[in-house]
């Protein structure tokens, strides 16, 4: 507070900005993130991760990160990539997919997920709800005892 008036002038409002926190993965911050190699990355995700990784990147999810790539590619530099569809709902999001759009099945339509830094490490189908969450609440006909006496018609 300002010890003449009591208020904190416009100048020193306008000075002080907002921080952000920086995002780091397991300590490694975006920018060494995109650095690494496949290698580096697979020992810093966990262990059903580095697993899969060390067994190989098949052809199918190869194949989602070659279109991500070319998506990139196409776009301008101030707009998103184009979408990319897929029914890979078990490919574990990689620091290159960041920033991409992909359209993840859900065994009825493709959602659309944008890419983030946070989503580094998770599966792509945890981003995609397969199923309608329950409703509790709401009893039916039926539902209870006290519903027998009810006239249907």
């Amino acid at each position: 507070m300002d010890s003449t008036n009591g208020w904190i002038d416009a100048e020193q409002q306008t000075s002080r900005k907002r921080t952000f926190r920086k995002f780091t993965y397991r300590g490694v911050d975006l920018d060494q993130l995109l650095d690494l190699s496949s290698e580096q990355f697979m020992e810093l995700v966990h262990a059903r991760a580095r697993r899969r990784f060390q067994r190989g990147l098949k052809r199918k999810p190869m194949g989602l990160i070659k279109k991500l790539r070319k998506a990139k590619k196409e776009a301008a530099s101030d707009e998103k990539p184009a979408t990319v569809k897929t029914h890979l709902r078990d490919m574990i999001i990689v620091p290159e997919m960041i920033g991409s759009v992909v359209g993840v099945y859900n065994g009825k339509v493709f959602n659309q997920v944008d890419i983030r830094a946070e989503m580094v490490g998770h599966y792509l189908g945890e981003f995609s709800i397969s199923y309608k969450p329950v409703r509790h609440g709401r009893p039916g006909i039926g539902a209870t005892h006290s519903s027998r006496f009810v006239p249907l018609k």
